[in-house]
């Protein structure tokens, strides 16, 4: 079942081509790095340790470990696709005048009557808990192609929000 969703997902994958910038193209070289290496060798060991424990037909661990080992090759798989279709944003061509991708962006949430501020990525280093929102997200869409000034609409999970957009970095 795994296998298949994972499968799925790869083949949807398979002609994206993923923007990043610099910083972004370095983290993810070294998530797959440290998960080729080191993890690969800690999911091994739990494995070994969860055949151990004996009878596979009823040994929850080494479910549990062969579900891990499914993940961790599939994100390796994953990473290595991002890799290999990464077209790299040009910092120097970010504007401060319109929204694209690589730009900070500072709004104002009228709907939540707050301030903030996003940083606008390609969907394979998006991080919304730490400001960076990819240009697929609702937001993002809404975002781009934006001038200082202007007032966009969103769909978020807890409906229509608008933002105006006050600084663009």
């Amino acid at each position: 079942m795994l296998y298949k969703a994972v499968k799925e997902r790869m083949v949807a994958m398979a002609d994206k081509q993923y923007l990043l910038t610099e910083k972004g193209l370095r983290d993810l070289q070294k998530e797959l790095e440290y998960s080729k290496t080191t993890r690969r060798k800690e999911v091994a060991e739990h494995l070994k340790l969860a055949r151990s424990y004996g009878d596979l037909s009823e040994n929850s661990e080494y479910d549990e470990a062969k579900d891990e080992q499914a993940k961790l090759e599939a994100r390796i798989a994953e990473l290595e696709n991002i890799l290999n279709n990464v077209k790299i944003i040009d910092e120097g061509d970010i504007g401060s005048e319109v929204v694209g991708i690589g730009a900070t962006v500072v709004i104002y949430n009228k709907t939540m009557d707050m301030e903030i501020t996003y940083s606008l990525v390609g969907s394979a280093e998006a991080d919304p808990l730490n400001g960076k929102i990819s240009d697929e997200s609702p937001i993002g869409r809404a975002l781009i192609g934006s001038k200082i000034g202007e007032v966009v609409t969103a769909m978020a999970p807890m409906g229509e929000i608008e933002l105006e957009i006050k600084k663009i970095k």
